[in-house]
């Protein structure tokens, strides 16, 4: 296993739908009503308080504090560690080759000083991919510990006979290995994945022997391989379900934003003739627009894990340094902007709710 194909630790997507609601036609087609309890326009004000107040909050939000925020967990310093590394690699990759044309047009041998800089380099990039194989460890906890609330709930009856009293009935708890066999498979897939990877890191450390880490290693890989196709087909569906409210108009509100949009701009109504529905209309597509760019960033970043991990399953070899280099450094890219946003939005409703 390539030392610098350790996957960042993965943590559990919230379902984009949280719920489901059917509405009558009544609510569609009944326009007369709509407006008459449409609130007057001297009701409204031009500019919402919440705005303002969310502005000032975003406002106040520094990028220090942010990034502060960020190195506090351990996801976050491996994506520190994981940009330096790649940023290495990719200034390696061009200083090696320029050195190697510029020395075979003059004929001459690699001077002391570039073989003691590559030599620091590969040694520095060797450990920032040790140090996020330490940070990384015991991520199998998290499953681990879902598995067994899960075990700890839902407890099963069995009685002696279906004639027997209802005091004879005994309640059993299941085994655990049953309910770690019956555990959704991508949670079972992240257990093994943590573990492999700290068998690996283990091995690295010294503390197990070389052709255990390895094999623990190239298992790690297919796990990792097996959970990036997963998230992407996830993915998929998440992003199709968006489009489909965002053209259909259902979320969490009864109307159609878009169509009902439309049929305003054919009938010439316009936002001061019902400021508050389109106010709601403009925040809720505003939010499935950004919901949506950063599930097609999640999706580039998947794909760039594939083709990384792609080279350690199937052993590809040509171009393998090269390709593995510039998609690490776009999935750590990638990865470092999704935590910067989630950080942000974080501290900003800290401030919002103040």
């Amino acid at each position: 296993m390539n030392p610098l194909s350790v996957r960042p630790p993965r943590t559990p997507r919230p379902p984009s739908v949280s719920s489901t609601n059917v509405y009558g036609t009544e609510v569609y087609v009944n326009g007369s009503n709509a407006n008459d309890d449409a609130p007057a326009r001297d009701d409204v004000s031009e500019d919402d308080p919440d705005d303002r107040v969310l502005a000032e909050a975003q406002s106040k939000v520094r990028k220090a504090e942010i990034w502060r925020e960020m190195l506090k967990t351990s996801y976050g310093r491996d994506k520190a560690f994981k940009i330096m590394q790649y940023s290495l690699r990719v200034y390696l990759l061009f200083h090696t080759s320029v050195i190697a044309t510029s020395l075979l047009r003059r004929n001459k041998a690699r001077p002391a000083w570039d073989v003691e800089l590559v030599k620091r380099c590969e040694s520095t990039i060797a450990g920032f991919s040790l140090t996020r194989s330490c940070l990384i460890m015991f991520n199998w906890l998290t499953p681990l510990t879902s598995i067994m609330q899960q075990h700890a709930s839902v407890p099963f009856a069995s009685s002696v006979s279906s004639n027997a009293a209802p005091s004879s009935h005994k309640t059993k708890t299941k085994p655990f290995l049953h309910t770690v066999l019956h555990a959704p498979p991508p949670v079972l897939l992240e257990l093994v994945n943590g573990i492999a990877d700290d068998v690996y890191a283990w091995a690295r450390l010294g503390l197990i022997g070389p052709n255990a880490g390895e094999r623990a290693g190239r298992f790690a890989d297919c796990c990792w391989l097996a959970s990036t196709l997963i998230n992407l087909v996830e993915n998929t569906v998440e992003r199709g379900v968006i489009l489909d409210q965002q053209h259909e108009g259902r979320y969490r509100h009864p109307i159609f934003f878009e169509s009902r949009l439309y049929a305003d701009s054919m009938t010439g109504a316009t936002t001061k003739s019902n400021p508050a529905s389109n106010k709601i209309d403009e925040k809720e597509l505003a939010r499935l627009q950004k919901q949506d760019y950063w599930i097609q960033i999640t999706r580039l970043k998947l794909l760039m894990d594939l083709i990384f991990v792609s080279y350690n399953v199937f052993r590809l070899q040509r171009a393998k340094s090269q390709i593995q280099t510039f998609t690490g450094l776009a999935a750590a890219a990638l990865s470092t902007a999704k935590a910067y946003d989630r950080h942000k939005t974080a501290l900003v409703k800290t401030l919002h709710h103040q």
